[in-house]
């Protein structure tokens, strides 16, 4: 008997339990839940690309809640997500996590979530969304995605501090900004 309470007690206390909130180092980012709602290559179709939107160009620091010292500078990283035509990401240190947005553009096809818990009406735009604020897999995370310009864009706001208001109202916040200048 006493054999086995050792061998449970030993097992269960090599198990760990992750927490909302808990700083995750490296890049800030969770595993995009984005798929596309028609088959067919992410590439740019061949042209002249010289008129191509930037669409990274279309939000800045200025319309995003976090607090950091040049307001002007460009985002963090541009082009490091390669399955998608633009991305590009703000992240920002507050105490000891991470926060920020990332975004992702394709052109001429949607791009669609995996799973959603719930939808946004934006300017007449749905903007389906799936709130990851209680997953305790990922950082606390709201993903959004909704058809832009022709194609689609996909939204990821990561927030486990709880300082700059719900994750999803600030995802929102972006998509409206975002259809405000839609090209």
């Amino acid at each position: 008997m006493i054999s086995l309470m050792v061998l449970v007690l030993g097992a269960t206390s090599a198990c760990t339990h992750s927490v909302n909130g808990t700083p995750v180092p490296g890049v800030l980012d969770v595993e995009q839940p984005f798929s596309s709602t028609s088959p067919g290559s992410s590439a740019k179709p061949s042209g002249d690309d010289s008129a191509a939107q930037d669409y990274c160009d279309l939000i800045s620091w200025k319309d995003l809640p976090y607090e950091v010292a040049d307001k002007s500078a460009p985002p963090t990283d541009v082009g490091y997500d390669p399955d998608f035509d633009q991305s590009c990401k703000w992240q920002h240190s507050t105490g000891t996590l991470d926060v920020g947005v990332t975004l992702r553009f394709r052109e001429d096809r949607p791009i669609t979530l995996d799973k959603t818990n719930g939808e946004y009406t934006v300017d007449g735009r749905k903007v389906a969304y799936f709130d990851r604020t209680t997953d305790s897999s990922v950082q606390p995370s709201c993903v959004m995605v909704m058809d832009y310009a022709g194609g689609g864009v996909g939204i990821i706001v990561i927030d486990g501090s709880a300082k700059y208001g719900a994750i999803c109202e600030q995802g929102k916040a972006v998509a409206e900004k975002l259809l405000a200048q839609e090209p």
